[in-house]
């Protein structure tokens, strides 16, 4: 039984349902359809009917959508998870080396899941991908004001803005015991490579290898942000003097100032971020 978890705003969410629903009825597959209808509804049912183990869920979404089911896993070890991407970034399917749309069956009707390291973030917060603090916040809250154009052009525009306006974070960053401070761009803890519909932020990092790959961006010189800008599209920001990159399994990143965090794109007040990699629990359909 797959039990598919879908959010109806992804952008094509419904289209690739409706593809995915007629294949899985031709190869005699038996599943159900869950439609989240508000913020929340996706962990709270994830929650329920993982809470007993043994069961499939596959988020039918982007990123938010799939950050929505980890966070809702109840008994982690004995549930397998699938996704469908159908959003607008899909950065975390890229990493995964997961194909858009109804292509991503193949995964989860013929392979076998592999062991996908997560991060426990405290407060019933997980994240799959990347969770920050820094001007990725400052950019995805311009993003929700932002009222046209597409979801990417939105992210762009905003980052644009941001990197005209951002002002450095004050910052204490504990990675394995060791505490460091920092005047900071941003600072990111990665287990996926890339955010922002594209940008790869952290190419060295892997999902499978029991490490954080905690990257902090010193506030450069202002003048110097147009290039910084055109490095991180290259995928090449860690090349950079003011990067600073580690592997560690613990992170604590303490802002001057309580704010917001983001956790795989999604925001939530917080006056720190924790993260802990969780290794060897998790079984995920990629590729």
């Amino acid at each position: 039984m797959l039990h598919l978890i879908l959010n109806p705003n992804a952008k094509e969410g419904e289209v690739v349902l409706a593809q995915v629903e007629a294949r899985l009825r031709a190869c005699g597959t038996e599943y159900d359809v869950y439609r989240s209808e508000r913020k929340g509804g996706i962990a709270e049912h994830v929650r329920a009917i993982t809470s007993e183990g043994g069961q499939t869920v596959v988020a039918v979404g982007g990123d938010g959508t799939l950050n929505e089911v980890v966070c809702g896993i109840a008994d982690i070890e004995h549930t397998t998870l699938g996704l469908i991407p159908s959003g607008t970034g899909n950065d975390f399917a890229a990493c995964a080396k997961i194909p858009f749309g109804a292509d991503a069956l193949d995964l989860i009707l013929n392979a076998e899941p592999k062991y996908t390291d997560y991060l426990e973030c405290g407060g019933g917060r997980r994240s799959i991908n990347i969770a920050g603090m820094g001007i990725d916040v400052d950019i995805l809250q311009r993003c929700e004001k932002k009222r046209h154009g597409s979801a990417r052009s939105k992210y762009y525009r905003s980052l644009l803005a941001a990197l005209m306006s951002y002002r450095p974070v004050a910052m204490k960053v504990t990675s394995d015991g060791e505490t460091r401070e920092f005047r900071a761009l941003i600072a990111g803890a990665c287990n996926g490579s890339q955010f922002g519909g594209g940008i790869v932020f952290c190419p060295p990092a892997q999902l499978d290898d029991g490490k954080i790959d905690l990257v902090v961006i010193d506030f450069p010189n202002r003048l110097m942000l147009p290039s910084y800008l055109m490095k991180l599209k290259a995928g090449k920001i860690l090349t950079l003097p003011p990067a600073h990159h580690l592997l560690c399994e613990e992170v604590r990143i303490v802002p001057e100032k309580a704010g917001f965090a983001q956790y795989d794109g999604e925001l939530a007040e917080a006056d720190e971020l924790c993260a802990r990699v969780v290794h060897g629990k998790l079984r995920m359909y990629r590729g």
